[in-house]
């Protein structure tokens, strides 16, 4: 029973931050043709609370969503976002575990977002320069979507780590926490 209550906790935190991920892509602004938003503070919260798996599914479904209802650039898009955002999460998870004991504090923690919002830029870089390769410009597309995104990464790396340590305490009283803990 007890395995069974833990992964009900993990869906539903794992839907309602997929929710989320969906609702603050929707608040954001054009810059240099990209666009900034917020959306990657919760993809990161999303592995720091749920872990590689749980965390990333709720990063990329919750952007592949938005992708399909809102964007709609085809399912060649939508799973391209799927997986970056996907990564994200999954790699900040992991390199969060890494530090061990340490991996609360400010700075380890910081590091972990730092890891998992440049994988994303990566990715979405990686992206740009294949469609714009295919379009005859591929550094006049990665010019054009990198500044959009280091504000994005910038913005995540400075906000999840925020939201995660005001988050955790809250959860921890509520005994929400011992439910969705995923590391040893």
């Amino acid at each position: 029973m007890n395995g069974e209550r833990k992964h009900l906790y993990r869906l539903v935190f794992a839907a309602v931050l997929a929710a989320m991920v969906f609702v603050v892509t929707m608040f954001r602004f054009q810059l240099l043709g990209s666009k900034v938003h917020f959306a990657n503070a919760v993809c990161l919260l999303s592995g720091l609370l749920l872990g590689p798996v749980w965390g990333g599914a709720a990063a990329g479904l919750g952007s592949a969503l938005y992708d399909l209802f809102l964007y709609n650039e085809g399912i060649l898009n939508l799973l391209i976002t799927f997986v970056s955002k996907f990564a994200m999460a999954w790699i900040c998870a992991v390199a969060f575990k890494a530090f061990g004991e340490k991996r609360r504090q400010p700075l380890q923690l910081t590091v972990a977002c730092v890891i998992g919002a440049l994988t994303y830029v990566a990715l979405y870089m990686l992206k740009s320069a294949i469609v714009g390769a295919v379009a005859g410009n591929a550094w006049g597309a990665v010019a054009s979507k990198f500044p959009a995104s280091i504000i994005n990464a910038g913005a995540a790396i400075v906000a999840a780590p925020i939201f995660y340590s005001a988050l955790r305490p809250a959860l921890k009283s509520a005994g929400v926490l011992r439910e969705l803990e995923w590391i040893d």
